[in-house]
């Protein structure tokens, strides 16, 4: 494939193809030429414009049957806005007899295997008054039994779904299973009546044939996105012909009737089953982008069945060498969630499901995995991937562990990837048409350079390499002619002379314990707290806030203290043109942005390096002129406005990027962003700024002391304290006798100040931006992962608890910082579904 096709991802190791093909730009060029020759007007209509777009579909239904290799006899395509709204119109339409009746009552069956949205059917079902009925995988296997020939004759209809390929690990379920169930030699349940089945195939065509000529299953649900990358929010509904006249329709929208009446109960749908269940006017220009689809997807691969064997080959390769990593010890560096060993594209898909283990066994929280991923440019998929049931049977995660996962503040696509140290789910990479091998050893090496130590010098990394060779099929089908010309790369002695030698036996480093004056004692709320006892005294160092999220530190010595925090910090953020929040990790040169507050002038002057300074008013324009809008920051609404057009073309000019600049509106501030926090009376909300998490980041000065040693043995050039310090991008910089002994308070006060600790900072790939040049270093995440025992929290999170003195509201550096002990050791992280980084 020509890396023109792609240019998009150049730099870039894209590994969620089953998440998401990626479409080529020759498609984009196709379609986007066609629009400019022609005119499509509403189907709907009989004017010429409207005649072209009506054939036009037509041809491209034509084409989707031709694709999986059926007629218009057997098959009618209706066209929907994704896999999703297919299955939901098949458990709306279909001729289900509730439960109450003479005659015996429908079964809905699924596998547990299945997709959320398959699941999701059962809540129509129910409304219906029909049982839903989990099947485990291994049950329908065992399931041979025919039922007796009076039974076969009872017409009851009912309806089995599994999924042609599981979209958690890549298991291809037997096709031969849709004529089984049909003719009765094969029951997923004991019941009379007779069996339609629905073959999920949304995961499987996007890189396997499907033959419907052979596999006449009677409902097959797609989405085109999983083909082609483009368009999204399309997909179809495969009907075969003969159950078709069954279904039943209640609601009935434009373009379904043949003829009605307003003022009287009447209603006669069209003939056509497919214009009688696409209501409304269809996507018809992405209807119209299939036809370039599947043009250019035949162009570049050959067909459906070249890029089946290409991508196995990929995923077999993946699954070899991962499977053979160890560490010194002999232990597994990951675990494989797999049902079969790689050895048949039949029965296996290009997806790997796994888990990173530590040499102890222990797995590495997924979250922690998709981080240093994306150092190296490599994009995962984490979670449970919306197959609960698959999830549940390859981690061993019972019914009753979701449920305390849930209680604990674990949601479904939530980065809370550990609860009492069991994973809530796990890494999945797959392989698309656009795949290379270099992908794949990409991959490898990632896998290698951030879990294999030079400690690790007995395991032979020679055969590893070898293997990493060796399992790439002769035959192997590629299209990417490079793949072809060039060998695949190998792990170089420099690269693995460049990893950290500090993990010589366990590679867990455990920071120093405290003195045992510091050892916490209960605290309740009747007991007395527990201060910190004797010891050197802790005090501020360093006041740092950030006027614009993800921008330059502007350092202080003493600062007001307001209700989101210090005064100013964080009040404002740069924004995309399409009004997304954009911070370093996006964007790593905003660091280079230095914004300054002059209480006196009441202005935030703004420089950067070849511009001229730039100042905005600290006053708050929320007149008239002010257009008032709501953006995101990390799941939190907020109500913000637009700063002009004038900073908004510094910014842009700076960036190279089309930005504008946005701040957080006062009047409206106090509602839009609060967080309850534990440990604060019930009813006070705590009220924030533009951060991600708490209005506060506090961060030791011993602890970093502490990290810079064991970084300084990955780095070539030791970083400088305060260079560190930056990057961790704290607003509150203390002093204590020990490191990390800020993860042991519960509560501070500094001065007339009191603080509640809310939890610990996960740490995001931010911290590997040098904030002085804007440089990424990934080694930073690597070794704070190591230093911390498979964990990335450094710092504490604060909330400022109300006053209850006259004292002015000021935060000075060289103030005593006094803190209350907390019960437990171990401070949990806030739940939220977004990285907790300091921004």
């Amino acid at each position: 494939i020509k890396t023109s096709d792609f240019i998009c991802i150049l730099g870039i190791t894209y590994l969620d193809h089953a998440g998401s093909a990626l479409f080529p730009d020759s498609l984009l060029k196709a379609f986007t030429d066609d629009l400019r020759n022609n005119v499509y007007g509403n189907p709907h209509s009989q004017n010429i414009s409207s005649k072209l777009t009506y054939d036009t579909i037509e041809h491209v239904r034509y084409r989707i049957l031709q694709h999986f290799h059926t007629t218009a006899e057997d098959y009618t395509i209706i066209f929907t806005s994704g896999c999703t709204a297919a299955l939901k119109l098949i458990a709306e339409s279909f001729p289900w007899i509730p439960e109450g009746r003479k005659q015996p009552s429908s079964r809905f069956c699924y596998l547990t295997d299945s997709h959320t949205s398959v699941v999701g059917m059962r809540g129509i079902t129910a409304s219906m008054n029909v049982l839903s009925v989990p099947i485990k995988p291994k049950e329908i296997l065992l399931a041979k039994t025919r039922l007796p020939a009076e039974e076969q004759n009872c017409t009851t209809p009912h309806l089995f779904s599994y999924p042609a390929q599981s979209n958690f690990s890549g298991t291809k379920y037997p096709l031969s299973w849709i004529q089984d169930i049909k003719s009765g030699k094969l029951c997923p349940i004991k019941i009379p009546g007779k069996w339609f089945v629905l073959l999920d195939a949304a995961s499987y065509v996007s890189s396997s044939p499907l033959d419907l000529g052979v596999h006449q299953a009677d409902f097959i649900p797609i989405s085109f996105y999983k083909i082609f990358g483009f368009p999204t929010g399309l997909g179809a509904l495969l009907v075969n012909n003969r159950i078709a006249p069954l279904l039943r329709k209640t609601y009935f929208g434009g373009g379904t009737a043949a003829a009605y009446l307003a003022g009287e109960d009447f209603y006669f749908p069209r003939k056509s089953i497919a214009e009688r269940f696409e209501d409304g006017t269809v996507s018809f220009l992405d209807i119209i982008a299939l036809k370039h689809g599947f043009d250019v997807l035949e162009k570049l691969t050959g067909g459906m069945e070249k890029i089946k064997q290409h991508t196995f080959a990929l995923a077999h390769y993946t699954y070899t060498v991962l499977s053979n990593l160890k560490y010194a010890n002999g232990a597994p560096v990951v675990r494989i969630y797999s049902d079969t060993d790689f050895s048949n594209p039949d029965v296996q898909g290009p997806i790997i499901n796994f888990n990173v283990l530590d040499e102890n066994g222990e797995v590495l929280g997924f979250s922690q995995v998709d981080s240093m991923a994306s150092l190296h440019n490599i994009h995962v998929r984490t979670g449970c991937f919306c197959n609960t049931g698959a999830c549940q049977m390859h981690l061993d995660i019972s019914n009753e562990d979701i449920q305390r996962n849930l209680q604990a503040g674990h949601v479904c696509g939530d980065n809370i990837d550990l609860v009492d140290g069991h994973p809530t789910g796990s890494v999945r990479i797959s392989f698309g048409y656009m795949s290379s091998f270099e992908d794949a050893q990409t991959f490898l090496n990632f896998i290698i350079a951030t879990r294999l130590s030079k400690s690790d010098a007995e395991i032979p990394f020679q055969s590893v390499t070898k293997l990493m060779t060796e399992s790439v099929p002769d035959d192997h089908l590629s299209f990417n002619n490079a793949d072809k010309a060039s060998p695949v790369p190998q792990i170089s002695d420099r690269e693995l002379r460049n990893i950290s030698s500090e993990e010589e036996t366990t590679g867990r480093w455990q920071p120093s314990e405290p003195e045992a004056e510091s050892i916490r004692a209960a605290i309740s709320e009747t007991a007395v707290p527990t201060c910190r006892k004797g010891g050197k005294p802790i005090t501020v160092a360093k006041i740092y806030l950030y006027p614009i999220k993800s921008c330059s530190a502007f350092e202080v010595t003493e600062w007001p203290v307001g209700n989101q925090g210090l005064l100013y910090d964080r009040n404002w953020m740069v924004v995309n043109q399409n009004g997304v929040c954009i911070t370093q990790k996006q964007e790593p040169r905003l660091c280079l942005v230095t914004p300054s507050i002059d209480l006196k002038q009441k202005i935030m002057v703004i420089q950067a390096e070849g511009m001229d300074p730039i100042s905005v008013p600290l006053e708050d324009n929320t007149g008239k002129e002010a257009v008032i809008c709501e953006s995101k920051v990390c799941s939190h609404r907020v109500k913000t406005y637009d700063c002009g057009e004038r900073i908004a073309s510094w910014l842009s000019t700076f960036l190279g990027r089309p930005c504008r600049l946005i701040r957080q509106s006062s009047d409206v501030k106090s509602k839009a962003h609060q967080k309850n926090t534990k440990g604060l009376s019930s009813s006070t909300n705590i009220s924030l700024s533009l951060v991600n998490e708490a209005q506060y980041l506090l961060i030791n000065v011993a602890s970093i002391l502490q990290l810079k040693e064991h970084i300084s043995a990955r780095l070539k050039e030791p970083l400088e304290i305060e260079e560190l310090i930056r990057r961790f991008r704290a607003n509150i910089v203390v002093c204590a006798p020990e490191s990390f002994e800020e993860e042991e308070w519960a509560e501070i006060s500094i001065g007339a100040l009191q603080f509640q600790v809310v939890g610990p900072c996960s740490r995001c790939q931010i911290i590997c931006i040098d904030q002085q040049s804007g440089e990424r270093n990934k080694e930073i995440l690597q070794s704070l992962s190591a230093a911390r025992g498979r964990k990335t929290n450094f710092g504490i999170y604060l909330m400022n608890q109300p006053l209850l003195s006259s004292f002015s509201d000021i935060l000075s550096v060289g103030s005593q910082v006094l803190p209350v002990l907390k019960e437990n050791t171990e401070i949990h992280p806030p739940t939220s579904s977004e990285e907790k980084c300091s921004g």
